[in-house]
């Protein structure tokens, strides 16, 4: 690594190391011990917002006790051998708690790195502790993962032509795998694109963004021109780019929540609706009131995976959103296909993306509000009077935490038990998760635990994934999050 660089380093500890060298770019609060400037100021804790966040429950200082744990001057008053055994126990628990927690936090505000000193979004180097070079990432203050590794090239320099030459190979990347279909693609991707935080989706003429990382918020005046120059230097004309920055995780990270126009776009401003075509199949997609950028992206192969076996069927796409898998179905040839939502405003627009592919698509389909965990035992209980013999079921996350990944497997096991309780033998089932807290083998374990409880055998037509705009990095876990099974009952 070059001597004297201009920029702060963190010292890190060797589990933070071992997950580096793993692949996975986030450096966690926990796994900071050191932060130096180029000056040489230094502050040995992890550069917490707060003071005395652990500190000791008989220092009188603000940290609060915890009740459960017994001081230890209270030990010798307690006569009985079993719970005194059990509260120096306790008090040893508590006692290593205190120490691995206070060496994990400054004591006094003296210790807290100034905002003018290390500003959120500083580009910062990260060593070992003997010193080796890991890589340089962006500081994030007020969230757990406080360094995003965006090189482990020591020799970048981040000037406005790095972050352009970044930019370059990501589009360059989507021209290769998506060919005429970059039309309408996901442009970066995250840390699977080494922009942390930082989504950008093409749709036509309009580019969509969501900034979820406060070093991608302070970099927004060199990557945003960046991205209009690589596609204007391919010919391609842009009307602008529209942030959807209305998500909730920004506040992880000490940022307002805003949507609107970065910069005036070129033509109307309130114009926030462009078309795309995908698979064939046309759609209207509304960049301001859409689902997080608008459309999503990811499922586009497997869309036309289904039209494949679409043809003749009637079919039941749960959770449609805009209606693309009922769309494609419809188009590949579906004899009948209900499209459902819980979302009035969903299906709307699913009956206007309908509109805009003929009549002869709108004759044969459905759009249904209703609820499927209500529509499918229904069915069940009728006994499909419909006759659907495809099912789709591609329901929003249940989870997106780990906390909560037992409570979403149930319901998961649910729509799965119902919708194979309702096809006919022979029938077709998709299903999916976008969740990565719901990994591929407990995915899997739950689809097959689902068919012993229906009483129904499974042929697998095939294991999909997200389309190749949206990379699998291995080491990086989040990338790998979309499951989609194709299956015929037997």
């Amino acid at each position: 690594m070059k001597a004297n660089r201009a920029y702060a380093r963190a010292t890190i500890t060797g589990k933070g190391e071992r997950a580096l060298q793993d692949g996975h770019p986030w450096v966690y609060e926990a796994e900071i011990r050191r932060f130096e400037l180029p000056s040489g100021q230094a502050w040995d804790n992890n550069g917490s917002l707060q003071a005395g966040a652990w500190s000791s429950p008989t220092s009188g200082t603000s940290g609060q006790e915890d009740s459960s744990i017994s001081a230890p001057e209270e030990v010798n008053k307690r006569s009985a051998p079993a719970r005194q055994e059990r509260d120096t126990v306790r008090r040893a628990i508590w006692e290593r708690r205190r120490r691995k927690e206070e060496l994990s936090a400054p004591a006094t505000d003296d210790e807290i790195i100034p905002l003018d000193a290390l500003p959120d979004g500083s580009i910062v180097d990260v060593v070992n502790r003997k010193g080796t070079y890991l890589g340089t990432g962006l500081l994030s203050r007020h969230s757990r993962i406080r360094i995003r590794l965006v090189t482990r090239n020591a020799n970048d320099d981040f000037s406005p032509a790095f972050w352009e030459r970044k930019v370059r190979w990501a589009w360059e990347y989507r021209k290769t795998v998506m060919g005429s279909d970059a039309n309408a693609c996901r442009v970066i991707f995250s840390e699977a694109d080494e922009f942390p935080g930082l989504i950008v989706d093409r749709f036509n003429d309009v580019l969509v963004t969501q900034t979820l990382s406060a070093g991608m918020e302070r970099l927004k005046p060199v990557v945003f021109p960046a991205l209009l120059k690589v596609f204007a230097d391919d010919g391609i004309t842009l009307r602008g780019i529209y942030e959807r920055n209305d998500v909730a995780t920004r506040r992880l990270e000490g940022l307002e929540q805003t949507t609107g126009w970065w910069r005036e776009p070129a033509g109307d401003a309130s114009l926030v609706v462009t078309d795309i075509t995908e698979n064939g199949v046309h759609y209207h997609v509304d960049v301001a009131n859409g689902q997080k950028t608008g459309f999503f992206l990811d499922q586009k192969y497997n869309r036309r995976a289904v039209a494949r076996i679409a043809q003749g069927r009637r079919v039941l796409d749960c959770c449609t959103h805009t209606g693309s898998f009922a769309l494609n179905a419809a188009l590949g040839g579906a004899e009948f296909v209900r499209a459902v939502d819980v979302s009035e405003t969903a299906i709307a627009m699913a009956r206007d993306n309908a509109q805009l592919n003929g009549p002869d698509v709108v004759s044969r389909m459905d759009f249904t509000v209703a609820n499927i965990f209500d529509l499918l035992p229904e069915l069940e209980r009728t006994h499909n009077p419909e006759r659907f013999d495809f099912i789709i079921l591609d329901p929003p996350a249940f989870t997106k935490s780990r906390k909560t990944v037992s409570s979403a497997e149930r319901g998961y096991r649910e729509i799965n038990y119902r919708a194979m309780r309702i096809l006919p033998r022979g029938g077709y089932l998709a299903t999916c998760s976008c969740s990565h807290f719901m990994d591929h083998e407990r995915f899997k374990r739950m689809i097959a635990e689902a068919a012993q409880d229906a009483g129904v055998r499974l042929r697998q037509i095939e294991e999909r994934q997200q389309a190749p705009d949206h990379p699998i990095v291995w080491g990086i876990p989040e990338t790998d999050y979309l499951k989609c099974f194709l299956f015929q009952v037997v």
